[in-house]
């Protein structure tokens, strides 16, 4: 049972990922990557995930501590919580991405392979778009008379 819900975290993210990457400009799009509400079948999953697993979890969170995690992430359930959670926050660091790039009028094809690194290694894309964010923001804002 934890395999089966482990894979479906992604394939209930997957949808908004599509559509991001494959239909930006589709005004049913923005509507749903404006919205903070996709998170919520991730979240419920994750809560399923993590109750068998909360009084570990808990301990791993209030108190950091590497072998803590080590210990949570043997356990399939808390393994299976945490890839919800970063699925869950992956998805919503995406919306915003993508929300960005379109008020800032960024190329859809410079941003579905942002938007898929988003996906596999956010710490890295995040960067990449502040970077490519202050750019943009320097290029466009009006130059002093």
């Amino acid at each position: 049972m934890t395999g089966f819900l482990f894979e479906l975290t992604f394939l209930l993210a997957a949808p908004v990922w599509l559509l991001m990457i494959f239909a930006p400009a589709w005004r049913v799009t923005e509507r749903i990557a404006a919205s903070p509400l996709t998170v919520l079948p991730l979240l419920a999953l994750w809560s399923v995930l993590a109750a068998p697993v909360l009084p570990e979890l808990w301990t791993a969170v209030s108190s950091p501590d590497l072998d803590t995690f080590r210990e949570l992430a043997t356990l399939p359930n808390g393994a299976a919580a945490v890839w919800a959670q970063i699925i869950a926050w992956d998805l919503l660091l995406g919306q915003w991405i993508y929300r960005e790039s379109r008020r800032l009028t960024l190329s859809p094809f410079l941003m579905a392979p942002l938007l898929l690194l988003t996906i596999l290694l956010s710490p890295l894309a995040l960067p990449l778009f502040l970077a490519l964010r202050a750019t943009r923001t320097r290029s466009t804002a009006p130059r002093p008379a």
